[in-house]
């Protein structure tokens, strides 16, 4: 019947992650696959660009399937969007080659990290903002985050329960801004370790808080020690904001990076770039 690439945006709040667990808590992954099945008649389940974990949203997830039942991509669009709660959204729908894998064509993800600065906590939008109530300074910590930038061993950036066979990732670019009260990171890599965002922006507001050198990021990055760096900052402020594709993957735009022909699934030359866990 064909594959299926699904781009999808939810608010994770309310859901125990994306993954769909044996204790049946909520999960998007549980809430997609019921969705898709509903529109099928038929079992169907997804495989994800990367694991997003408890609390932390999606501008973009995308995911593919194998269609059980002959449908459009107009009908798994619509159909699942309507099947869905209201935190959760298709964005698009195509169809791609049976080679192409949600996880292992992607050549590379990026995320968005929001800190709201100011004296008070948030009261709009405080499930999508962290916070921070001692001032920051975003160009010390834009200046300190580019010790990160390249191939290194992010050991020190890496959850505990991280299930990666290794830590060395490709970070592409990192950039700490400011737009009035807010503090935002952006990062894109090949992929990501569990926790791996949270735990660099942990690090990086103890640098804008003046506790801690600009220095001593590239220090961290060097001694591979977890126990060292900074705090997990809260899931709350981190959206992923998609994976990123070869154009050769015929997918929209919004996920297109160049012109590399679109890898398939299994391949070696991406298989290092799967995702470890929810970043």
């Amino acid at each position: 019947m064909g594959r299926f690439a699904l781009g999808i945006e939810y608010d994770g709040t309310a859901y125990h992650g994306w993954q769909q667990s044996e204790a049946r808590v909520p999960s998007v992954q549980g809430a997609v696959e019921a969705a898709l099945s509903s529109v099928a008649d038929a079992a169907v389940s997804v495989t994800c660009a990367g694991r997003t974990d408890a609390g932390v949203h999606a501008l973009c997830q995308v995911v593919h399937f194998d269609a059980p039942s002959e449908r459009s991509a107009r009908a798994w669009l619509l159909g699942t969007t309507a099947r869905l709660p209201p935190d959760i959204a298709a964005r698009w729908c195509v169809p791609v080659d049976e080679g192409f894998s949600a996880r292992f064509s992607a050549v590379a993800r990026h995320y968005r990290y929001r800190l709201l600065n100011r004296q008070t906590r948030p009261g709009f939008d405080h499930a999508h903002l962290s916070w921070e109530l001692r001032p920051l300074d975003a160009a010390r910590m834009h200046a300190a985050a580019q010790a990160l930038v390249g191939e290194h061993d992010f050991s020190a950036f890496r959850s505990s329960q991280c299930e990666a066979t290794h830590a060395v990732r490709d970070l592409q670019s990192i950039a700490v801004t400011r737009a009035g009260d807010e503090v935002v990171v952006t990062v894109r890599a090949n992929a990501f370790l569990h926790h791996m965002v949270r735990n660099l922006v942990g690090s990086l507001v103890e640098v804008g808080k003046g506790e801690r050198p600009s220095e001593w990021i590239a220090g961290l990055l060097a001694g591979r020690d977890r126990r060292k760096a900074g705090m997990t900052a809260p899931a709350r402020g981190l959206v992923f904001l998609g994976p990123l594709y070869p154009v050769g993957c015929n997918l929209p735009a919004e996920v297109s990076l160049d012109e590399r022909p679109c890898p398939e699934h299994g391949s070696a030359e991406h298989g290092s770039a799967k995702p470890a866990g929810p970043a």
